[in-house]
């Protein structure tokens, strides 16, 4: 079991890393925002519930913010990959599909950000009420 968690979190760093360090370091810091936001409703539901309503806000923001920013890491990559290929003339296929492997990551990332956030919202709209 150790060796598979080893891989999986290999597999994981090397498709971070190729997503681009930066889109993908602050699609990271929006979806550990929203955890932190997550949490911190989850703690204050009993105690206050309209610092718990708010929190939905935070939650929000930090999931669309994060998925912005992974469409347009996509868009940048997608730009760079245009220009090495125009630069030199002409694309290999091999080329050509990981570029857009590369593109594909950041906005894949965001997605997954965008999707806890949603979830999130969704199970403590029902455990407010």
């Amino acid at each position: 079991m150790a060796v598979i968690a080893g891989i999986i979190g290999t597999s994981l760093i090397n498709r971070f890393m190729e997503g681009g360090a930066l889109f993908m370091s602050l699609i990271l810091i929006c979806l550990l925002i929203l955890i932190y936001f997550t949490i911190k409703s989850i703690l204050t539901l009993k105690t206050n519930k309209e610092i718990s309503k708010k929190m939905l806000k935070h939650i929000s923001d930090s999931g669309a913010l994060g998925l912005a920013l992974g469409v347009m890491g996509s868009f940048i990559g997608l730009i760079t990959a245009f220009d090495v290929i125009e630069a030199t003339g002409g694309a290999e296929p091999t080329i050509l599909s990981g570029g857009l492997k590369v593109a594909l990551l950041s906005t894949l990332f965001g997605l997954f950000t965008f999707s806890v956030s949603k979830l999130a919202i969704l199970i403590l709209r029902i455990v407010q009420k």
